[in-house]
């Protein structure tokens, strides 16, 4: 195709785009039936995770719940198994060990069959400054927060890329859009899920396996206990999160295979502002709305699952 045609062509795709984009302002896409689909969810044990096991469950598939924490899982399958789910699995599982990743994975193919939707939410926060976070700390929130997403996705991608078909979905935060003075290991976890998800999609769609589909979740701070201690300067703009409306955001945004997901939508405005504003008005910005502050008051455990 000459650069002429090609250039016409990506001209009148764009405006389609755009006015696809505008009409589904008011009219909402259309949702896909996941009912039978085998859900997998890390950190199910409490907070957002048990949330979306409900609303998942409410959808008639077939849950595998994983973390470390048997008691919350035994519950989260209870309220899982009375909201409807046909089949609900749970296993002692920390994402952290990639061995113990892959041999869980192992488990659940044999018991259960290929997870078709892949849900990566087990996250730790230390709450430290830097310089004050123990390496120990520091390591370990890599390795939850990111390192085992390569696991999780080394382990069941490729039934999905064997089939076309399938869902990752990534749990981050909006501190994987914007640095956040107090959080520089935990931003550092986030960037790294976003840019490796967002990457992973690529692959996908330059390969033509258009049919894994890709959601990436930028949340501000939600009330799960998390960020105990936590304070927003301005909270009509950037409220704490309501756990129960994050989870019905999240799969709403699968069930319309929505690619990012970031909540709530002042921050589609403050991620675009940070990459054209010039550095000093960003600070600004960043003071102005209390970045440099909202871990001032930190209370949460050292750490804890999502």
């Amino acid at each position: 195709m000459n650069f002429f045609l090609e250039t016409l062509k990506v001209l009148l795709l764009s405006i389609w785009y755009n006015v696809e984009s505008f009409i589904h302002l008011f009219v909402p896409k259309k949702k896909k039936n996941i009912a039978g689909e085998v859900v997998l969810i890390t950190g199910s044990g409490s907070g957002i995770g048990r949330l979306m096991a409900q609303e998942f469950a409410a959808l008639g598939t077939v849950l595998v719940l994983w973390d470390i924490n048997q008691e919350g899982m035994k519950e989260t399958a209870r309220l899982a198994k009375s909201s409807g789910a046909t089949r609900v699995h749970y296993y002692l599982c920390d994402c952290s060990d990639k061995n113990e990743v892959y041999r869980v994975a192992d488990q659940v193919k044999r018991e259960v069959g290929d997870v078709s939707i892949l849900v990566n939410n087990a996250g730790i926060v230390t709450g430290k400054k830097f310089m004050d976070a123990p390496d120990s700390l520091i390591e370990k929130t890599m390795e939850v927060n990111i390192m085992a997403h390569f696991w999780t996705y080394k382990a069941f991608l490729p039934a999905m890329i064997a089939n076309n078909h399938g869902h990752l979905v990534s749990i981050a935060s909006s501190a994987g859009l914007i640095g956040v003075n107090g959080l520089a290991d935990y931003c550092a976890s986030k960037f790294a899920a976003v840019g490796f998800a967002e990457s992973v999609g690529l692959e996908l769609l330059a390969s033509g396996k258009d049919g894994v589909k890709t959601t990436i979740v930028c949340p501000y701070f939600i009330n799960t206990g998390m960020f105990d201690g936590c304070q927003t300067k301005w909270p009509r703009l950037m409220p704490i999160l309501k756990p129960d409306y994050v989870s019905k955001k999240i799969i709403n945004a699968v069930l319309t295979d929505q690619v990012f997901l970031l909540v709530p939508k002042s921050m589609y405005l403050l991620a675009a502002l940070k990459n054209i504003l010039p550095m000093k008005q960003g600070i600004l910005l960043g003071q102005y709305m209390g970045a440099f502050n909202l871990m001032d008051k930190f209370k949460g455990r050292s750490i804890k699952q999502e």
